[in-house]
């Protein structure tokens, strides 16, 4: 251990540490400087904008204060990683035959990468101050992006996502180090978005009943990724050809003219995630979707859900070479699955063809949502048609 460490020098070498494990930038905040953020908590939960994800109301007293997780905790590092793409995702999306994922799933887990550059900087903290440390990366009830803020490394921008003028732009991972160890703080954020809306905007399901906040039930990265169900009729078709996430309101941030492309091509996409055809998707079983997407954080949602989006992406691609992929869908082992399937296949081929499937797989369907999937008439609705 160095001899006294002063603080200035500890937190630069703390910074030069967290360099050398990847991380762009490293800022350190006080544990009960987390603003009003466990109001907007309780606000944002009791009008019910989490959806299904449960687990975020679990524990919320822990959320809204980092001393309730931990006492002890003195001092919080926040650390960011840019996972800038090469390309605007909005410019790479336009072929509906292909299937869009979301930037930061395209290449390997962040989960996996951030955590074991948080664990090298928190072992080096920890040998050369001898106080204790906890790493998180989406791990525990800790409010990342209020505590970025309050750090100094962005501010939650009207999309409610983190935005940073020094790196990254709208595209940035965090990772979390508590310790005992008593750090100066940096200076907090404050907010930049001004006037703009673009956002705002540019959500294609209207998922922000205002500024700075979002209902997640009309979100497509929530439907898409944390919704277990039906995607409901309603947003089906803005989904568009989105099969993983979204990144519209990421994309068109101008603060994103600071985002370089990330440097850690762990992040980069593969042939297996560049929007792949929707036609390699809609093939995929259990194993093949397994070993397609090991490693990524596309896998940690499962094959069914996966195949739901894709089978929705394939409705809307109005594409009727995908239509004979589609059938075989029908008859899928998971209701989810088929119950996508009997609605995009409504928008791909004739009605007489759709009736005459139905009055086929309809009498013997044992789930009652995929049958009251056939007891609704296919229609016809406007790809890239806004939800009001």
């Amino acid at each position: 251990m160095a001899p006294n460490p002063t603080p200035t020098s500890l937190i630069d070498r703390l910074r030069t540490e967290s360099t050398a494990a990847g991380f762009d930038i490293a800022l350190v905040t006080a544990p009960a400087t987390t603003g009003d953020a466990g109001e907007r908590l309780r606000e944002f939960l009791a009008a019910g904008h989490h959806g299904s994800m449960h687990w975020m109301a679990t524990h919320a007293d822990r959320r809204a204060d980092p001393r309730v997780l931990w006492p002890d905790v003195r001092s919080i590092i926040m650390l960011g990683l840019n996972y800038a793409p090469a390309e605007n995702p909005l410019a790479t999306a336009v072929d509906r035959r292909r299937g869009v994922i979301s930037a930061y799933a395209r290449g390997r887990d962040y989960h996996d990468i951030v955590k074991a550059g948080l664990k090298r900087v928190a072992g080096w903290l920890a040998i050369e101050t001898g106080a204790a440390v906890k790493v998180f990366v989406d791990t525990a009830p800790l409010m990342e992006k209020p505590l970025a803020q309050s750090a100094g490394i962005g501010w939650q921008g009207k999309h409610t996502n983190l935005v940073s003028r020094h790196v990254g732009g709208s595209w940035l991972f965090l990772g979390a180090i508590l310790t005992t160890a008593d750090l100066p703080p940096d200076a907090p954020e404050t907010d930049h978005c001004g006037t703009c809306r673009r956002c705002l905007d540019a959500c294609p399901t209207n998922a922000f009943p205002a500024p700075y906040q979002l209902d997640a039930r009309r979100c497509i990265a929530y439907l898409t990724i944390e919704h277990n169900g039906p995607i409901p009729l309603e947003f089906r078709p803005a989904i568009e050809n989105r099969v993983f996430g979204c990144d519209d309101c990421l994309a068109v941030c101008p603060w994103n003219k600071f985002a370089a492309q990330s440097r850690e091509i762990k992040f980069a996409a593969t042939e297996a995630t560049a929007n792949p055809p929707l036609a390699e998707l809609l093939t995929l079983d259990d194993t093949a979707f397994r070993a397609r997407f090991r490693g990524t954080p596309i896998k940690r949602t499962g094959r069914d859900r996966f195949v739901r989006n894709v089978a929705i992406a394939a409705g809307n691609a109005r594409e009727a070479t995908l239509a004979p992929l589609v059938e075989t869908l029908l008859t899928d082992p998971s209701p989810l699955v088929r119950g996508a399937a009997v609605w995009a296949l409504g928008q791909l081929v004739d009605a007489a063809t759709w009736h005459a499937h139905k009055t086929r797989l309809h009498p013997t369907e044992p789930d009652a949502v995929v049958r009251q999937e056939w007891s609704s008439p296919p229609t016809a609705p406007q790809a890239g048609s806004r939800c009001d």
